[in-house]
C-alpha cells in the first residue's frame, strides 16, 4: 500500500497536534480526530510519518507510512 495523505479540517491545529504527540508518545495504537463536520476519524499512529499545520489555517495534513 502507498502512503497516503489525509486531510482533517479541524478548529485548533495546535490540540490535534500535541493529541497526535501525545497518542505516539504513549504507544497509543490508534488516536480519534473529530473534524469540524463532526466526522471522526480514526488513525493508526504508527503509521504517521509526519503531520503538517497550515500557519494561517486550520487545516492539519497528515502523513502516513506504510512501515
Amino acid at each position: 500500500m502507498a502512503p497516503r495523505e489525509v486531510e482533517v479540517d479541524v478548529d485548533d491545529g495546535e490540540a490535534l497536534a500535541a493529541e497526535i504527540e501525545r497518542a505516539i508518545s504513549e504507544g497509543q495504537a490508534l488516536v480519534r480526530v473529530t473534524d469540524r463536520s463532526g466526522v471522526q476519524h480514526g488513525l493508526v499512529t504508527d503509521k504517521i510519518a509526519f503531520f503538517e499545520l497550515e500557519p494561517k489555517g486550520p487545516k492539519a495534513g497528515i502523513g502516513f507510512s506504510t512501515a
